[in-house]
């Protein structure tokens, strides 16, 4: 994957996205992603690849001060479209390079993101730096279960799936364990499809 095709794939998904990534299992899984989490007024909260906005009607938009930034600007758009009636400001950026100053936000999420962009280990590394000291990253996405092997039909088929946009063969593992003395894992739990789907909530450490 690449960015410039991410563009080309996001582009041609736009029109349907929620169709297959808001509805059925994928809505009953955002839900439950977002059933417990606490937003606290005056906080600072920043939705790295938004997308077309599906997790942003989980969130109360009048208490919280909501940045939402996406690299495709037709998914962006979409967004904008749903959410033209609130207070958040969107922005086209990629979520490798963020251009926010360190430990501005209190809340960074990320949501079938890390399985998406060409280097989640940037990606990774960049939500924790413009998260503030004992601000939460929340995500949530597929990875290959913790000590299990990828499927040989998965295998197979990886090089295709990615070719769609996405990665079904990355480990949470692998992504997070070089930032284990910036970032402490709080929660890990499964949400869809026997585990592979998973929702995962860090808190970035003082120094």
């Amino acid at each position: 994957m690449n960015s410039t095709w991410n563009q080309i794939v996001y582009k041609v998904w736009s029109p349907f996205y929620d169709q297959f990534f808001n509805k059925g299992i994928f809505l009953k899984a955002r839900r439950e992603v977002f059933k417990d989490i606490e937003w606290v007024q005056g906080e600072r909260v920043l939705f790295v690849g938004c997308g077309t906005g599906a997790d942003l009607e989980y969130v109360s938009h009048n208490d919280i001060e909501i940045t939402a930034i996406d690299f495709s600007s037709d998914m962006l758009d979409k967004a904008k479209e749903k959410f033209h009636h609130t207070n958040i400001t969107f922005l086209q950026m990629d979520a490798q390079n963020l251009t926010f100053p360190d430990e501005t936000f209190d809340i960074v999420i990320a949501s079938l993101l890390l399985s998406v962009v060409p280097n989640p280990h940037k990606c990774m590394e960049e939500m924790i730096r413009v998260t503030k000291p004992k601000g939460r990253i929340l995500i949530f996405d597929k990875f290959v279960p913790e000590n299990q092997e990828l499927s040989l039909f998965k295998r197979g088929i990886r090089p295709l799936i990615s070719l769609l946009g996405t990665d079904i063969g990355l480990r949470f593992e692998q992504v997070a364990n070089p930032f284990s003395k910036q970032l402490s894992i709080q929660t890990d739990s499964p949400i869809m499809l026997n585990g592979m789907y998973r929702k995962i909530i860090g808190v970035k450490n003082s120094v």
